[in-house]
């Protein structure tokens, strides 16, 4: 079988990529999450080896000596990082996988996949982003003024991506990303590789 696409997805906090994440592998079952390691604690309702592989400093490092990692990054103190073995295998299966992670892993990953597909996801202004940063009530006003700063860092990196969505609209963000995945699947080195038989037959 041929292999898969990698799907890289990066935005700053506030964006609103998890649950764009989220709705696009709900309307798409042949999407396969990579649940990255990370050290910070879980959230409420986070559930250990769904939304992360919940791990202390010490493992996290070990991991970084042994290669485990396609990339890792800290942030805010915690680190986070994407298993090569997972993700290896599941796109040697034919699989398509999506990495949700931050720009530096981004960057990681496109020098290790060239090959990969990657979007960025904007808010539609740092107003509503800071909203949203607000809105969710877990961090306090130094916090969020730190994650405000980030965020507009993170922002500037966005041009090292293949494809920007902002969302602003969720549905229509949504859209934009499945036209992504749809493209993406019909690039000719893939449609070749995926159907070799039929396409020798035809041209037979």
């Amino acid at each position: 079988m041929s292999g898969g696409n990698l799907f890289v997805i990066a935005a700053p906090s506030g964006a609103g990529k998890t649950s764009l994440v989220q709705a696009l592998m709900a309307a798409d079952p042949g999407l396969r999450f990579s649940v990255s390691h990370t050290t910070r604690p879980p959230r409420p309702g986070e559930v250990d080896g769904r939304d992360y592989h919940f791990v202390d400093p010490e493992t996290f490092r070990r991991m970084v000596a042994e290669g485990a990692f396609l990339e890792h990054a800290e942030v805010f103190g915690r680190c986070y990082g994407t298993s090569r073995a997972v993700v290896e295998a599941r796109l040697a299966a034919g699989e398509d996988v999506i990495l949700e992670i931050d720009w530096q892993g981004a960057r990681q990953i496109r020098t290790l996949m060239p090959a990969c597909v990657s979007v960025f996801i904007l808010p539609p202004s740092r107003a509503e982003l800071e909203r949203r940063l607000r809105g969710r009530g877990t961090d306090d006003a130094d916090v969020i003024e730190g994650r405000l700063a980030l965020a507009v860092a993170e922002m500037r990196h966005y041009g090292e991506f293949e494809y920007l969505v902002v969302n602003d609209a969720f549905d229509a963000a949504l859209a934009e990303l499945q036209a992504v995945v749809r493209a993406a699947r019909c690039r000719t080195g893939l449609q070749a590789a995926r159907r070799a038989a039929w396409l020798a037959d035809l041209l037979a």
